[in-house]
C-alpha cells in the first residue's frame, strides 16, 4: 500500500515560493534543506508541500495543480481581494451554476484553483 505523503513545485526560489505558500495556508516550513528544498506542512492539508529548486521551471501551464475548497464562511469576492494582495494572480471564474472555482496562479506563475464551497 502506498499513500501520497507530498506534492512537490518545482521552482527557481524555493524558500520564498514556501514561505509565500506557507503564509497564504496558515502553515509553516517545517524543513529547508539549505535552500534548494523545502517542505510545507498547513493544519488544513492533508499532505507536504515540497518547493524544489530548479535551474529552468518548465514553462507553460502546469500539468498538475492544486485544487482547494473555500469553506462557506469564506465570502468569494474578500477571498480573491486577499489572494491577490498576497501576490496572486486572478485568472479567472471558471466552471457553471451549479459549481464553480476561481484559477490563480502563485508568484511563480503555478496554477491552482478554490472552488466554492460543496
Amino acid at each position: 500500500m502506498i499513500r501520497l505523503g507530498m506534492i512537490t513545485i518545482d521552482t527557481a526560489d524555493p524558500r520564498s515560493l514556501a514561505a509565500w505558500w506557507a503564509e497564504r495556508l496558515g502553515g509553516e516550513i517545517v524543513q529547508d534543506s539549505d535552500g534548494w528544498f523545502c517542505m510545507v506542512r498547513a493544519p488544513e492539508v492533508p499532505v507536504a508541500l515540497g518547493f524544489q529548486k530548479v535551474e529552468h521551471p518548465s514553462p507553460g501551464k502546469n500539468r498538475l495543480h492544486l485544487d482547494f475548497d473555500r469553506t462557506p464562511d469564506v465570502d468569494r469576492e474578500a477571498m480573491i481581494t486577499a489572494w491577490i494582495t498576497a501576490g496572486a494572480t486572478h485568472l479567472g471564474q471558471r466552471g457553471e451554476s451549479e459549481f464553480s472555482w476561481d484559477t490563480f496562479a502563485d508568484p511563480a506563475g503555478n496554477e491552482f484553483c478554490i472552488g466554492d464551497p460543496h
